[in-house]
């Protein structure tokens, strides 16, 4: 019962995040460091079946990302369509320096 109500708590903080971001308009809100207006360009490469490569705009944003922060939101991911395993799979697919937290794997 208590992972439920953390993982609702998530889900609730992230649709708040995403709110705040469509009301600010043109300021740029980030979360972990990625703009949340940009998060979009990663999207194709962690939903679906098949899904494609990742872009070069989306290492980019991956390749900034607080990979630790990004850990938080794991649980909030599938309400988005996003598969965490793949979207925590980004960095290494981006060859990205720094590597996920082993809590995110």
């Amino acid at each position: 019962m208590a992972m439920a109500s953390e993982k609702l708590l998530v889900q609730c903080l992230v649709a708040t995040l995403l709110l705040i971001a469509a009301v600010e308009g043109a300021k740029e809100t980030t979360i972990c460091n990625i703009p949340l207006k940009k998060l979009e360009q990663c999207k194709p490469a962690v939903t679906g079946e098949n899904p494609p490569p990742p872009t070069k705009e989306c290492c980019s944003l991956i390749k900034q990302a607080d990979l630790t922060c990004l850990c938080n939101y794991k649980d909030a991911l599938p309400a988005f369509q996003i598969e965490p395993s793949r979207a925590f799979a980004l960095p290494q697919k981006c060859k990205c320096k720094h590597a996920v937290p082993p809590q995110c794997k």
